[in-house]
């Protein structure tokens, strides 16, 4: 895996919906036969490492662990050996959904986007070189001293590989794109106040909190 990817631009950020089963049975959705993807524009970016925001006034904004893909390579209908070498590092994100306003837009057949790609709804870490199995990597979050998640990659419905050639057959993945690869378990809603340690393994521990 090639770690140099300082000089890429920020790209978009498809998401990966429903991609661990145990998180799909906790909010009584269906597990899905072929990946769930939605996007998120650039200004949905923030850094992890910063305190972030979340919007206010807008029901309960939930938080998602999701291992970050980096992608560094152009990719059209890409097999899983060319989506592997298109990988230029991992990242842990936040996938910050309105959970209130996403019940709400389910229930009338509407798209997500007001809940999930908001101004600030992806805070991000860096992202870091990693040559390990992608199917065995630990993820957690603390909440005020307290873990909420704790999962671990091997637990994906569509493996990370499987998910960036699929996801290229329908959207060109260009250099700087971001995928976030789904959450396990545990998911619960932020307050201002919250104090968050992230863990990816042991290649990244990030903490940061949640301001007004």
């Amino acid at each position: 895996m090639n770690g140099d990817f300082s000089s890429l631009p920020v790209g978009k950020i498809v998401c990966v919906g429903r991609n661990y089963a145990d998180h799909a049975k906790e909010l009584n959705n269906a597990i899905p036969a072929e990946p769930i993807l939605f996007m998120k524009a650039p200004n949905a970016l923030v850094s992890l490492e910063e305190p972030f925001a979340v919007p206010m006034g807008r029901g309960s904004c939930h938080f998602e662990t999701e291992l970050a893909i980096l992608v560094g390579e152009r990719l059209t209908s890409a097999s899983v050996s060319e989506a592997k070498k298109a990988i230029v590092g991992i990242g842990i994100a936040l996938d910050l959904t309105l959970r209130d306003v996403q019940d709400k837009l389910k229930g009338m057949g509407l798209p997500w986007e007001k809940a999930k790609a908001f101004d600030g709804s992806c805070p991000l870490s860096e992202f870091v070189s990693y040559s390990g199995d992608l199917q065995n990597i630990d993820l957690k979050l603390e909440r005020n001293g307290r873990v909420v998640q704790d999962g671990n990659t091997r637990d994906m419905i569509f493996p990370t590989l499987e998910l960036l050639s699929e996801i290229s057959e329908h959207f060109t993945l260009v250099p700087g794109d971001v995928v976030l690869t789904g959450t396990p378990a545990g998911v619960g809603p932020l307050s201002p106040g919250d104090t968050l340690t992230v863990l990816l393994g042991d290649a990244l521990k990030v903490n940061t909190s949640v301001i007004y």
